[in-house]
């Protein structure tokens, strides 16, 4: 049982999650993920050896342990309340933390079906934003999700929220630039969404593995060259409001082209 508020687990915790976090899960390549869901969905991708640490408090451990969760596929460490309490980010902590492996996908290993559909995220800065998108993307098939120079940590603590766990379910390739994913993939298909958009998401044909590019919150795609071969897609929208989240404008656009490749087989 861990209760010392100075113990080496919270300093390590701590550091992972802080302002000045990112350096620390880079340089480790760990991340810090809270909640029983998170530990759900790594016993459902098979990633429980992904997963370095899991801190239990007594409620924590008597939750997973009335889910059924075998908790002998983890190391883990009991702790007091008051130390978990020290290690989180949410006001309200579950008393369930992991201290997670941060993977290393090769983008040049990346199988694509003829009809992947991959998510290209430019300069995406809000985390709510983009661990949204990452969980609609893992909840209607895509492929992988690729962020450019610039955008958020994928693994900050507040997107780790956001995902709900998705984050063991895809791949993630981060600070890869436009150029260079057209360097490995010479074939792909490229749309992006743009309120200027002239082709509605509607009629759109998934033609082959396709890039959807999503732009800045504020800048949109300013900045980006986007290949000419680009299609600009537009959501068709019958109501009053002028424009849509990030992240709600993403989820649209997968379900609408992730189904149209579902009916086509």
């Amino acid at each position: 049982m861990i209760e010392s508020l100075h113990s080496p687990h919270i300093v390590r915790v701590k550091a992972l999650i802080s302002s000045k976090g990112a350096k620390e899960r880079r340089e480790s390549a760990r991340y810090v993920a809270e909640g029983a869901q998170f530990v759900r969905e790594a016993i459902k991708a098979k990633a429980t050896d992904q997963v370095d640490a899991l801190y239990l408090t007594a409620n924590g451990r008597s939750r997973l342990e009335n889910d059924q969760i075998d908790l002998a596929k983890f190391k883990c460490e009991d702790v007091t309340d008051a130390v978990m309490k020290a290690m989180s980010e949410t006001i309200s902590p579950q008393g369930i933390l992991a201290i997670c492996k941060i993977p290393n996908p090769q983008l040049e290993t990346l199988k694509l079906s003829g009809k992947s559909i991959l998510l290209y995220l430019h300069e995406i800065q809000d985390p709510g934003n983009a661990g949204t998108i990452l969980r609609s993307a893992d909840a209607l098939g895509a492929t992988a999700v690729i962020t450019s120079p610039g955008s958020v940590d994928m693994y900050s603590p507040k997107v780790v929220r956001s995902t709900a766990g998705s984050l063991w379910h895809l791949p993630i390739f981060e600070r890869v630039s436009l150029e260079n994913m057209q360097q490995v993939f010479p074939n792909l298909a490229f749309a992006t969404l743009a309120a200027d958009g002239k082709t509605s998401v509607r009629d759109y044909e998934v033609a082959g593995d396709t890039l959807l590019i999503f732009g800045n919150e504020a800048r949109g795609l300013a900045g980006l060259q986007i290949p000419q071969s680009a299609t600009a897609l537009s959501i068709p929208m019958g109501g009053n409001a002028e424009s849509l989240n990030l992240s709600s404008a993403a989820a649209i656009v997968l379900f609408e082209l992730t189904a149209k490749i579902a009916d086509d087989k």
